[in-house]
């Protein structure tokens, strides 16, 4: 009899292992479907896969980075510019506004004579 109760139980273990190995394998074979069909259903969609996106991501933001470092070049050049085109009117003004001639006058370093009052 012990015998017996051995057997039953070896084929009892025999068959919940078989039991747990036929569920494993159903359980991947459902997992595999799944995620065929949830990758058809994302390309139907137009949806890029996560590599492409963090691939193009990672172009955005070089392409950010890059328009910041040129923004910032063309500022400074426009301040180099500004400053260059502010020296020369600076050297054209006269540096003493009373004794520069005026339009109306001659560059002979005379005033023109004052008018008489009416």
């Amino acid at each position: 009899m012990m015998q017996t109760e051995n057997r039953l139980f070896d084929d009892l273990a025999r068959m919940a292992n078989g039991a747990i190995n036929t569920l494993s394998g159903v359980r991947e074979e459902i997992e595999s479907r799944l995620r065929e069909r949830v990758e058809r259903w994302l390309a139907d969609m137009d949806m890029v896969p996560r590599e492409e996106f963090e691939a193009i991501k990672e172009l955005a933001q070089r392409a950010r980075a890059e328009q910041e470092d040129l923004s910032a070049k063309v500022a400074a050049l426009e301040q180099k510019i500004a400053a260059l085109s502010a020296a020369p009117q600076a050297a054209r003004r006269p540096k003493n506004a009373a004794t520069a001639p005026t339009k109306a006058e001659p560059a002979t370093g005379r005033r023109p004579k004052a008018k008489p009052a009416d």
